[in-house]
């Protein structure tokens, strides 16, 4: 079975148009990340999905006792870089979609929670002029933000808030934006961080989430599905869901 990464053409290799676009780390549309991390650290993980379905137990850093898995990711900064430009990976194609078919012309302001490298307010911000953004995440990720952001060329637009979304309440904005968070978390979190958008914003503001939906009957969407296994092998109660 060909994976079309590659076409042959006069006896010599070549990358197909999307291998070109999309895994060419010298240019911006690069998703790789996801990979990379994949390799380096969810594959392991995986190889005990057996004993996690047995015993409804994350298998990632916690397994052996070892610390909260975001605490041991963010303490290294190798590894933090890796894990953000994952999010980046695994986000991008939605942050596109989002930075030019929302009605942005209706709104000045927006925030992106859990920002990781700011891929989705940069997204936003390149396709909307006229937006002005935050991203908000925990302090560790300011450096690794505002690299991204100054690469490219809109610091002047967007900014980076340090703060836990579980701890603290949210900056106020026209549009509150919520990429691949809700998913870690058990439905009372879930819940208390929706609460937490709404009070970030206007009577005319907007909420924006977007996840790996699974579909109703629970059987077609594949990658929405092993997203979900991925949280019960990451996280102590995420889960990813259907639309109703």
């Amino acid at each position: 079975m060909s994976l079309k990464f590659l076409e042959r053409r006069n006896g010599r290799y070549y990358n197909t148009p999307s291998t070109d676009f999309f895994l060419d780390k010298r240019k911006p549309s690069y998703i790789g990340g996801i990979l990379e991390m994949a390799n380096h650290r969810l594959y392991p993980f995986w190889t005990h999905l057996t004993t996690a379905l047995r015993t409804g137990l994350p298998q990632n850093e916690t397994r052996d006792g070892g610390p909260n898995p975001f605490a041991a990711i963010y303490a290294e900064p190798a590894r933090l870089t890796e894990f953000l430009k994952a999010m980046t990976g695994v986000s991008h194609g939605a942050n596109l979609a989002i930075a030019h078919k929302f009605p942005w012309s209706k709104y000045r302001t927006a925030v992106d929670v859990g920002t990781a490298q700011g891929d989705l307010i940069t997204q936003v911000a390149l396709a909307n002029p006229h937006i002005e953004g935050t991203g908000f995440d925990l302090p560790e990720v300011g450096p690794i933000f505002e690299e991204y952001v100054e690469a490219n060329g809109i610091s002047e637009r967007l900014k980076f808030l340090p703060g836990s979304f579980l701890e603290h309440a949210l900056p106020k904005a026209d549009v509150v934006m919520m990429g691949h968070i809700l998913h870690d978390w058990n439905l009372e979190t879930k819940r208390m961080l929706v609460r937490k958008a709404y009070e970030a914003l206007p009577n005319d503001g907007a909420y924006i989430v977007y996840e790996s939906i699974i579909d109703d009957d629970r059987s077609d969407n594949t990658f929405g599905l092993l997203m979900s296994l991925n949280m019960l092998i990451e996280t102590a109660d995420g889960f990813d869901y259907a639309a109703r």
